[in-house]
């Protein structure tokens, strides 16, 4: 196919995603990039893999048309599948610089972390897990000595329309009623995160409810509650991007007010482990009666109910497990949404970012599908009894530092663990070495 700009002509493909609308595939190597009449943007060298072809024609550059970027069938690879372009012809611009803006944590720092770790007065991994996490720390703050003082807890809050199918004890009005009581220090979260020093804000996603603007949390609602997903997808394309991007707005406010060492992910959202256990099964590809769990505690009738309407919402929308974006609109939250922007955020700033439980990991497995390399700075609190929780786990390759039975959310699981963190900065930086203690090392 010819594309036409003006005197210059440049030769590429149409082709057709399964999910997506035509799409111009431009064959110039490298990551260099065009601005092109009628789109106006910059437009980066899109694969072919992946994509159907469709046929071949051409284009006129001075038209407007739509362009979406090919989706990489494993985000392990370290790529993201993120499209370069919406479905509608327009950059996801605070979505893709966020992701262009993570750097590696320091490797440097990371091996002195590890050979200190190994020459401390003790036998060599008595620390076990906390060793190689304080060794993450380190190459993160790019410090063999961190200071995690700078604590936040982000509790990201939404409704979902799924609830209307019975998988929940609780009605929908309980979300905006614990809002509140987040804000007034009442709960779970307020408790366990005054402990571990840190501090408790509160983001509205979604939340079917209309809060006083001057309520002191995060006013990011993208509308009130999500769709049924039985009956059709939670949210448009687009609105899954705006849930993604609230999160990382929310991290770019928070470092704009202050200096953020340390943040927490966790959740509010009445219904959200119906959610989040489709996330994993669209990610998977396994049964949904493996990944459901009982949630705010339901009987095994309503458990029974809610896989089958997991399993339906699934046979129905087909998500795309190569595209993260996909997943999150037809299944999803806006809550999720933002606690994977969440993640994507704090990696742009180079924070550590402690995820909570399901719901929180579902967040983080948007996150990381999207940006890969924002895996670097996660951290994975403890093990739910939601059933799903490990194999989000697995696919993420995070070992949880707690396995307590925890499954309230709300982000406690994220506050307990940061206590841990603490911990673990002291042990690289406080335990004497060897020679710094005059002892002879018979290990080495």
């Amino acid at each position: 196919m010819k594309i036409h700009d003006g005197p210059a002509a440049v030769t590429g493909n149409i082709y057709r995603n399964l999910n997506e609308g035509p799409l111009v595939v431009l064959k110039r190597l490298g990551r260099q990039s065009l601005v092109l009449p009628g789109v106006r943007r910059r437009i980066k060298q899109i694969h072919k893999r992946n994509l159907m072809v469709k046929g071949s024609d051409s284009i006129d550059l001075s038209e407007p048309f739509f362009l979406c970027g090919a989706h990489n069938k494993s985000s392990r690879l370290g790529k993201s599948n993120i499209p370069a372009l919406n479905d509608q012809g327009e950059f996801m611009e605070k979505l893709q610089q966020a992701i262009e803006a993570i750097k590696e944590p320091d490797k440097e720092v990371y091996n002195a972390a590890l050979e200190r770790l190994s020459q401390q007065v003790r036998p060599a991994g008595s620390l076990g897990i906390l060793e190689s996490v304080s060794a993450r720390l380190a190459g993160i703050a790019g410090s063999i000595d961190v200071n995690l003082d700078n604590k936040i807890i982000v509790t990201c809050a939404g409704d979902h329309g799924v609830v209307e199918e019975g998988v929940s004890l609780f009605p929908q009005e309980v979300t905006p009623q614990m809002v509140t009581n987040f804000v007034e220090g009442r709960t779970s979260i307020n408790v366990l995160a005054e402990h571990a020093g840190a501090r408790v804000m509160v983001a509205d996603l979604g939340v079917n409810f209309d809060f006083e603007p001057l309520l002191p949390i995060f006013h990011k609602k993208i509308r009130k509650s999500t769709s049924n997903f039985v009956n059709e997808p939670a949210m448009s394309r687009e609105e899954a991007v705006k849930a993604v991007e609230a999160g990382i707005e929310i991290v770019d406010e928070l470092v704009a007010n202050g200096p953020v060492d340390m943040l927490g992910t966790g959740d509010m959202g009445i219904g959200n482990t119906t959610p989040s256990s489709a996330i994993i099964a669209a990610f998977s590809g396994m049964d949904a009666e493996k990944l459901t769990g009982r949630g705010t505690g339901i009987d095994d009738e309503m458990l029974k109910n809610k896989i089958a309407v997991i399993n339906k919402a699934l046979a129905l929308h087909k998500p795309n497990p190569n595209d993260a974006l996909d997943v999150l609109a037809k299944v999803g939250g806006f809550e999720i949404g933002g606690l994977g922007g969440l993640v994507i955020g704090a990696a742009k700033h180079g924070i550590p970012v402690v995820c909570d439980g399901l719901i929180s990991t579902a967040g983080a497995l948007i996150g990381c599908e999207l940006a890969p390399a924002a895996k670097q700075y996660l951290f994975a609190s403890h093990k739910s009894v939601e059933a799903g929780h490990v194999f989000m786990h697995q696919r993420l390759d995070l070992q949880p530092l707690l396995d307590l039975q925890f499954r309230l959310g709300e982000g406690t699981g994220a506050a307990l663990a940061m206590e841990l963190l603490d911990a673990a900065t002291r042990i690289l930086a406080d335990i004497k070495t060897f020679a710094e203690a005059n002892i002879e090392n018979v290990q080495e």
